[in-house]
């Protein structure tokens, strides 16, 4: 495996970076505090084409290949401090354009892609319900045929994205004694009759990303916007996750390499007991087991996209790298506090928000209990 940037790759990761530190961190405290997701920097992303990085070309996206994906991501994530920001970017790429892309029609591409790509349009999925987290496929919602349409009846809860989303991939089962295999998927629009959307939910972390319940009575979804065949729901379900648990905490890395530069800089000019704090071998400690988190979640994350973009199955490797990535990130966030003492712990500051932010990876995209399960199946246990 060959992990080296071209000239190429290293002129778009710096030119993605330098828009972020300029452009995507101001006001973050207030932004956080408030819980104001920032629509001006999400359209400045996408003139940059961000959200539709992995997307093929025809449709208005990059073609860029997951490596080379990830590694922009990591770079946006090093660079902007508005971690709940790109986090909607990649709830967004994984669970919305990836799945249009390999699983919709001709005329879905067309229709959606391009906006999507441009940051014109928000993206997001719907399949979490108040009775079916970890056991997602024991969704409640259906969708019944009339004639040329579907009636979902039904609601979601803790969707990403939902108060600012235009289209949303929603599952619900169209044939419940089928269980499992009578999900199927539709791209909901914002506006379509039946469809309404909570206010907007206070959260721990990653306030700066929005998040809402989703109600269903009787909306009236075409044909047309069904995504994938009847019944299909599962695979494009479990196909979404594997390219989400590999790539949604490639920011995460970026921030453990900016949490990792903050800590040696606190370490080497803070002053305690007439020498800098990076002198005790306490702190020594702590540092050198944040770079080592950060090269072995840099690795893990390399590895899965690397081999997506050879046309791998990555199942396990995409399970490890979520697991590890997200507990790295808490740690070495930990660590950032323990290291910046009182300042660390003051709210209002990034070391505290960070931690913030980073407690939530052990939860979505499949709760850390639920990737050790599916590492141990795919290990024969």
């Amino acid at each position: 495996m060959d992990f080296a940037w071209s000239e190429e790759q290293i002129e778009l990761r710096e030119r993605v970076a330098e828009m972020a530190r300029r452009e995507l961190s101001a006001d973050i405290q207030q932004r956080d505090a408030d819980g104001t997701f920032d629509l001006e920097g999400w359209r400045r992303c996408g003139q940059l084409g961000i959200q539709g990085m992995p997307i093929a070309g025809e449709y208005g996206g990059g073609g860029l290949d997951p490596l080379t994906t990830v590694g922009v991501l990591e770079s946006l994530g090093h660079a902007c401090r508005d971690n709940g920001l790109v986090f909607s970017i990649n709830a967004h790429l994984w669970t919305a354009a990836i799945p249009i892309q390999d699983f919709g029609s001709e005329a879905q591409k067309r229709r959606f892609l391009p906006g999507l790509c441009s940051g014109a349009l928000i993206g997001g999925n719907a399949m979490t319900e108040p009775g079916s987290g970890s056991d997602a496929y024991a969704l409640a919602t259906t969708a019944e045929k009339r004639g040329d349409r579907y009636l979902l009846r039904g609601s979601k809860c803790f969707i990403t994205n939902a108060p600012v989303a235009d289209l949303l991939v929603v599952y619900a089962n169209s044939a419940p004694a089928r269980g499992a295999n009578g999900i199927s998927a539709f791209l909901v629009e914002k506006g379509m009759p039946g469809f309404a959307c909570s206010e907007t939910r206070d959260k721990m972390g990653l306030r700066t990303s929005p998040m809402a319940e989703l109600f269903f009575e009787d909306c009236e979804v075409p044909e047309e916007n069904r995504l994938g065949r009847e019944g299909a729901g599962k695979a494009l379900f479990a196909h979404s996750m594997t390219w989400e648990r590999a790539c949604i905490l490639a920011s995460a890395v970026g921030s453990m390499q900016r949490l990792l530069e903050r800590c040696i800089r606190t370490a080497k000019e803070r002053v305690q007991f007439g020498q800098p704090i990076g002198r005790n071998q306490l702190i020594q400690t702590k540092i050198v087991d944040m770079k080592l988190r950060l090269e072995t979640a840099r690795a893990l994350l390399y590895q899965a996209a690397w081999l997506r973009g050879r046309g791998r199955t990555i199942y396990l490797e995409a399970a490890l790298a979520k697991l590890h990535i997200s507990e790295a990130w808490v740690r070495t966030a930990e660590d950032a506090v323990q290291i910046h003492g009182a300042a660390g712990y003051l709210r209002g500051g990034d070391v505290e928000r960070e931690l913030r932010d980073a407690l939530g990876s052990r939860i979505y995209s499949g709760t850390n209990e639920i990737q050790r399960s599916i590492a141990a199946s795919l290990l024969g246990l």
